[in-house]
């Protein structure tokens, strides 16, 4: 069962949302404590954009009072599913893993702003979690020629390619350990990827100080930058202030209904 919802929150536009009880499709395991989790959420599905999150309450009785923030990593309107990746890190989360196909979700979205998706040429660049919603962004973004930097700590983590599949052109992959790739940062590899390519924006989520590498790179390169923060949410509606995050301007964002896509210059300083 399905029915319309819609929040405002000051200066924001109102975007249809849907509460959904979505049967859960599969859950299955794609690496260490990560799943992916289909649900059939048909009207989110349909309106869903890449850089969106669904809220999910995790639990049958009110603890753990709080829902969770997914990305949607996939969504096909033909189907009416969507896919979610999401790592066992709590009790909520493992809830979670406990659902079984046939069991059903407490579902809402799709919140939140996406990504403009305007780019020809598009480099995505993500570290650990963050490469979720990268997922949806690449696909949408086919048949351009799209090239992904990704990250991890090591091999073990690195089942992103799989996930990806033959979506991208170009797969550059870094492990903190050196295990699979090359051996850094994510973002120890961007300049030398900015100076070859020809990219006319980049799109990233991942860890703050990442990010923070990642603008000061688009900054001194001249390619635009959209960034996903990763955010605490209580609400996932621009009601609770919970999310907020200081932008650059001096005035707060909520990353929930501003975000959690924004130029990179609206909330991270290029130093």
């Amino acid at each position: 069962m399905c029915w319309p919802s819609r929040t405002m929150s000051a200066g924001v536009i109102p975007l249809p949302k849907t509460v959904c009880q979505a049967p859960v499709v599969e859950n299955r395991v794609i690496g260490p404590m990560v799943r992916w989790l289909t649900l059939d959420a048909p009207a989110i599905a349909r309106s869903a954009r890449p850089g969106q999150f669904v809220h999910i309450r995790v639990g049958a009785s009110s603890d753990p009072l709080l829902r969770r923030p997914l990305s949607i990593a996939a969504a096909d309107a033909a189907t009416g599913t969507i896919g979610l990746i999401y790592r066992i890190v709590g009790r909520g989360t493992a809830l979670l893993g406990q659902l079984l196909p046939g069991d059903k979700a407490d579902c809402m979205g799709p919140l939140g702003n996406g990504f403009d998706l305007a780019a020809q040429r598009p480099l995505l660049v993500g570290g650990g979690m963050g490469l979720a919603p990268l997922v949806f962004l690449a696909r949408q973004l086919c048949p351009r020629p799209v090239s992904v930097l990704m990250g991890g700590r090591s091999l073990q983590e690195m089942f992103w390619q799989d996930t990806f599949g033959d979506t991208c052109r170009n797969v550059h992959v870094t492990t903190d350990d050196g295990s699979l790739g090359r051996r850094g940062f994510t973002v120890d590899q961007l300049p030398e990827l900015l100076a070859d390519g020809d990219y006319d924006m980049i799109y990233a989520c991942g860890p703050r100080p990442m990010l923070e590498g990642v603008a000061r790179q688009s900054n001194i390169h001249g390619v635009p930058c959209q960034v996903s923060l990763e955010d605490y949410m209580a609400c996932g509606v621009g009601a609770c202030l919970s999310c907020t995050c200081a932008g650059t301007d001096g005035k707060r964002r909520k990353v929930c209904s501003d975000g959690p896509v924004f130029r990179a210059e609206e909330v991270l300083r290029p130093c």
